[in-house]
């Protein structure tokens, strides 16, 4: 493998082999401790109809903005995972990001044009367990491992729509640097967020002609909007850092 900064989660990568993984299993987890203190998930734009009900949807900084899906407004706080890396209530969703991890897709040598199904081995639901689903029988792929497959070949595609998505963001100049002030009641100064993008709202809505047709039919126009719909849950995700006693002295930035 390269030797490229690995993503978020991952500790480690390795190609998944019919030979070195023969007897491997995965197991399903109970509890994802790889989540503990992550605040920001990165998104794909199939998942903003979704995300919008749960939690904010912003742009991270910087030329190559991803879409972030907050589950903190802090570094190191989420609201929905305890310390054990299990889920705190139910019903919340759960990014594909975090559906993928341990595996993901990605190119064995910088030259190489085919992507391979790799997986974090430090994981603890993957390895040569006694229980679980093999992961091959006779020398082939199990069902297990054809649905894994399945689900990052679809990630994959998302991910790729998610970039398109982005640079005709970055072509029609409707980000701006965001900031959020939020005043609990009692406190002397308010906790102001900084640190991300956001859709500039009145150039959204100053858009004519050519420019809002296409956004329009191009399905780009209900993504922005719940993107704007979602960011009145930044008070939802403070008032459970309050209950949870996560919240820490007044900071720009999150």
């Amino acid at each position: 493998m390269a030797s490229a900064p690995l993503p978020l989660f991952y500790n480690g990568l390795e190609p998944l082999s019919s030979e070195t993984h023969a007897n491997y299993r995965v197991r399903a987890q109970n509890a994802a401790p790889f989540l503990i203190g992550q605040h920001a998930i990165p998104l794909t734009i199939d998942e903003f109809p979704l995300v919008q009900r749960a939690m904010p949807i912003v742009f991270s900084v910087g030329d190559e903005a991803i879409p972030l899906a907050l589950m903190g407004l802090n570094e190191g706080v989420n609201v929905f995972i305890d310390d054990e890396g299990k889920a705190i209530g139910d019903g919340f969703y759960v990014p594909a990001y975090v559906r993928r991890y341990p595996y993901m897709l990605a190119r064995l040598r910088p030259d190489a044009q085919e992507l391979s199904l790799c997986f974090d081995p430090t994981s603890d639901a993957v390895g040569a367990f006694d229980e679980g689903q093999p992961l091959f029988e006779n020398g082939q792929p199990s069902q297990a491992t054809k649905d894994i497959l399945a689900f990052n070949e679809t990630f994959e595609q998302a991910g790729q729509r998610t970039q398109q998505f982005m640079a005709e963001l970055r072509a029609s100049d409707l980000l701006m640097d965001g900031e959020v002030s939020i005043q609990p009641e009692g406190a002397e100064q308010p906790f102001i967020y900084r640190g991300f993008q956001m859709i500039n709202e009145q150039k959204l809505q100053d858009l004519r002609g050519d420019q809002l047709r296409k956004m329009s039919q191009s399905g780009m126009l209900p993504l922005l909007y719940a993107h704007l719909f979602s960011l009145s849950l930044m008070r939802d995700i403070f008032a459970k850092q309050v209950q949870q006693g996560k919240v820490p002295e007044p900071q720009p930035g999150f």
